[in-house]
């Protein structure tokens, strides 16, 4: 492991701690925890959450990629988030997948499909309706969603990652804060970051980095969102108008002013996350396909 992801692990772990100190799960929200979604006894687990009172319905499901550089992140990070999510009428499935530097590219998007897959052979058992899935990602997370968006809407680039599409329907994406143009990012100073996941070499990837040649008009809607002081800020507005101009339909928007930060939808004691949380949430009711 480099230097710089034993610093996020170190770091990034006392700040998320001290952010979501004092949190529990709301009454109002079942939470289920440590399902056994892959052949990995130590990352392949997944929660499921859903609202107590809609226990008997078929809701739109949420899958939540959390962020973490590759190398970092958890589903116990991200439970108190994905219950506030659950709280606004989804059932919201939070999971653990295999981090760098011990997995590599692409190891995380291969458990993005098991987890659907293991979704598909549980729909009875929980309040999901298959025919509204969507993916939801920050960070390094928000990159997996749009580059699973992409694996799920094109076949040949699906074929790459020789990865099956699933029944299940993808009705929408929410990315936040991320980056999108893998090719670009990979063809700056690789760092000891890029190196813990793509390896030394990612170039022997060839075509499966090449995550936006595959965008085409049946990617899946998006929300993209960021805040003015995120660093990955810049991101944003050449994403939209790519999705814009391949005719993908596209919402963005930017929070707050410099002083708002990276993943600030996260900490769920902040009005501006509810705000943001709020708005990716009506994005995806608008999105949701009823059926019988």
């Amino acid at each position: 492991m480099s230097l710089e992801s034993i610093f996020i692990n170190v770091t990034w772990k006392k700040n998320d701690a001290k952010r979501d100190a004092g949190l529990t799960i709301p009454e109002e929200v079942r939470y289920i925890r440590d399902n056994r979604y892959g052949d990995d006894e130590f990352y392949n687990s997944l929660d499921i959450c859903y609202p107590r009172d809609k226990a008997d319905k078929k809701l739109p499901v949420i899958i939540s990629i959390h962020g973490g550089a590759y190398v970092y992140g958890s589903k116990e990070v991200y439970q108190f988030y994905c219950a506030d999510l659950a709280r606004r009428g989804f059932t919201v499935v939070n999971f653990d997948y295999r981090l760098a530097p011990k997995f590599k590219f692409p190891s995380p998007l291969e458990d993005i499909s098991k987890v659907i897959e293991w979704l598909e052979t549980k729909k009875e058992l929980y309040p999901v309706d298959m025919s509204n899935v969507f993916l939801i990602g920050d960070s390094a997370g928000a990159q997996l969603a749009s580059q699973y968006g992409a694996i799920y809407s094109n076949e040949k680039y699906r074929k790459l990652f020789r990865l099956r599409k699933p029944e299940a329907s993808i009705r929408g994406l929410s990315l936040a804060c991320g980056l999108y143009d893998l090719e670009k990012h990979l063809g700056g100073k690789r760092t000891g970051l890029i190196k813990d996941y793509f390896t030394s070499s990612p170039e022997g990837f060839g075509e499966k980095l090449k995550v936006l040649d595959y965008i085409d008009q049946n990617y899946p809607p998006c929300y993209i969102f960021s805040s003015g002081g995120d660093f990955l800020l810049e991101n944003v507005e050449p994403m939209t108008q790519l999705l814009r101009d391949r005719g993908v339909e596209c919402e963005s928007k930017v929070y707050g002013d410099k002083n708002i930060g990276h993943v600030f939808h996260v900490d769920v004691k902040s009005g501006l996350a509810g705000q943001a949380n709020d708005d990716q949430c009506d994005f995806m009711k608008r999105h949701v396909v009823k059926t019988r």
